[in-house]
């Protein structure tokens, strides 16, 4: 387990005895939080340099810098679905389990992920199922994917 994993692993822990602790109340980490865990989590698995939170699009770079430079947007979930805004060059979606591991949901081009995205939300963003990604992620040829750097 990684040191990663394992920090995530006892942040579940503790979100656990919370609701022990409060019945009826939830403790789930979501938001922010998820997408700050996927992104760190891409980073170190994909050998990604993450730009500033908030970045417009994307949220990070294939390194080294000299490669071919592609642009990813990296999105995490702990349920059913993602939210995007816009079409990114590359998309990583993973999801997030409580001991801290991860599935790899899709790792490809984005386009094919923003043409059968659901219509645009008051949010501006556009909701996409996992099971979807999930099967867009088997047709991905292995050039058009991002790379592990991990084993």
């Amino acid at each position: 387990m990684t040191d990663l994993q394992a920090k995530i692993c006892e942040l579940y822990k503790l979100t656990a005895e919370l609701e022990d602790m409060y019945p009826r109340r939830h403790f789930t980490p979501d938001g922010h939080m998820v997408g700050s865990i996927g992104e760190v989590i891409a980073a170190e698995e994909y050998g990604l340099k993450l730009f500033e939170a908030s970045h417009p699009v994307h949220d990070a770079r294939v390194l080294p810098v000299d490669s071919d430079g592609r642009l990813v947007q990296i999105k995490a979930t702990q349920g059913d679905s993602v939210a995007i805004s816009d079409c990114p060059d590359f998309l990583i979606v993973l999801k997030i389990f409580k001991d801290g591991s991860f599935e790899e949901v899709y790792n490809g081009p984005g386009a094919p992920a923003w043409e059968v995205c659901g219509k645009k939300q008051k949010t501006g963003q556009r909701r996409i199922a996992v099971s979807t990604l999930r099967r867009l992620n088997d047709e991905v040829g292995p050039d058009d994917k991002i790379a592990r750097v991990r084993a």
